[in-house]
């Protein structure tokens, strides 16, 4: 694994809603809500502290690092982009000097650990989705690898920027992105027709409309019904390949639509036939940022500083 397998990440703090910041507030006050003793302890002399990576993985979350510390009135200065692979290929041990945060020392400790958590796990999403992405790519993929909505509330922010600095697409952000019609929806409805017309009905031209399926026959009739795409949910192997090339063939020139393949996929088992194939052109996954585990850092002060 090396940075080049993540997709440049320079910018991606400009996508970055208004709400961001005050959520970092909210964060910093919630470890804090009363009285800090620590900080107490420590007192204001001014102090250097080094962020240390400890584990190998892709670094991803330096603009809500740099925000807790901003509003602590600290300064970071780093010494990677992000983006960057941290450690080395083989995965052996590391501790790598990846940014310095100067301050007083009572407000880097007050940081400290709402910088680390968001950075840890920020990183270590952006770890799982590079690699999730390249071994979907040695197998041949060329489709789109995406992440799912399964994600932490009040985290959201955090975990689907790291889906982005790992290389991967985000799939919806949110109820409001795109329309998607699963099973719940259309035993409401009565059927993925009704389904699709009715949410057509009310999103316009302007939303993708996906609808979840369980066998060819109702990815059929949602692509005749006009859904955008097609998800073939935890179909097996042969099953999936089989129905997805059908499906292109039978409607090649009729009409345009994608294929979603979903259920079930981890790096385990990307490679192995029934999911890997480019008559499918998603495929979206939660194993990326569920149970993902966070790269390891730590900050440290320089007590010569």
């Amino acid at each position: 694994m090396s940075a080049s397998t993540a997709k440049p990440a320079g910018v991606y703090a400009h996508l970055l809603p208004p709400s961001w910041k005050r959520k970092i507030a909210e964060w910093l006050q919630e470890d804090c809500p009363s009285f800090d003793w620590g900080g107490f302890v420590v007192g204001e002399d001014t102090k250097r502290a080094t962020l240390f990576c400890k584990s190998e993985g892709c670094l991803a979350g330096v603009p809500f690092f740099d925000e807790v510390f901003r509003q602590l009135d600290c300064t970071v200065t780093w010494h990677y982009n992000e983006g960057d692979w941290l450690g080395s290929s083989d995965g052996s041990a590391v501790k790598i000097a990846v940014a310095t945060v100067t301050g007083a020392s009572r407000k880097i400790l007050l940081g400290e650990r709402v910088a680390l958590n968001t950075l840890a796990r920020c990183s270590g999403i952006a770890t799982a989705s590079a690699r999730f992405l390249a071994k979907a790519r040695t197998a041949g993929y060329t489709g789109i690898v995406a992440g799912t909505r399964k994600t932490t509330p009040g985290f959201r922010d955090v975990e689907k920027y790291g889906m982005l600095v790992g290389g991967v697409d985000m799939h919806r952000y949110d109820l409001s992105s795109m329309v998607m019609l699963k099973d719940n929806h259309i035993w409401s409805t009565g059927s993925v027709t009704n389904a699709v017309h009715a949410a057509r009905s009310a999103c316009g031209f302007s939303l993708k409309i996906d609808v979840e399926v369980q066998s060819y026959d109702e990815a059929v009739e949602a692509i005749t019904a006009g859904a955008d795409v097609v998800m073939l949910d935890n179909m097996d192997g042969d099953t999936l390949i089989s129905n997805a090339t059908r499906l292109k063939a039978e409607f090649a020139g009729k009409h345009k639509f994608l294929l979603e393949s979903s259920g079930g996929i981890d790096i385990d088992n990307v490679q192995q036939g029934g999911h890997v194939d480019n008559a499918i052109d998603i495929i979206s996954t939660s194993s990326i940022h569920q149970s993902t585990k966070h790269v390891d850092f730590s900050l440290k002060i320089d007590p010569s500083s």
